[in-house]
């Protein structure tokens, strides 16, 4: 990969993480609200950033992806922007920013199934 290949996923990943801060939606917000409501300690505040759907700088088509698809890719290490492996440890807390015509409900099953299927890679509760 090059550079160029590099900056084109770094600038797609950041506009998918801050698109809640630019766009109407369910959970406007900002990003100091963001980690308000995702850090439970304050020295556990690193972020493991997740990209779904992940594709070249080339693919220019597109294409519908359904949300078990894009919840099944978001947590799948291969699609991880850092070099660590979750499955050898376990998620605090989790947001997930979702663009396009997504139904809430869909999504909040989505995640409800994902927890309840992953239960032992998210903590039980947090102070």
């Amino acid at each position: 990969p090059s550079y160029g290949d590099l900056n084109y996923l770094v600038s797609a990943v950041m506009s998918g993480v801050t698109t809640c801060l630019r766009f109407p939606g369910q959970l406007n917000s900002d990003l100091r609200k963001l980690a308000v409501n995702m850090v439970p300690f304050p020295r556990l505040h690193f972020f493991m950033v997740g990209f779904a759907p992940l594709t070249s700088r080339g693919a220019h088509s597109f294409r519908a992806v359904s949300v078990p698809e894009l919840t099944q890719q978001m947590f799948d290490p291969k699609n991880m922007m850092a070099a660590s492996d979750f499955r050898n440890g376990r998620y605090l807390t989790c947001s997930a920013i979702f663009r396009g015509r997504v139904a809430m409900n869909e999504v909040e099953d989505q995640m409800r199934n994902v927890q309840n299927k992953n239960s032992s890679y998210f903590v039980e509760w947090i102070p």
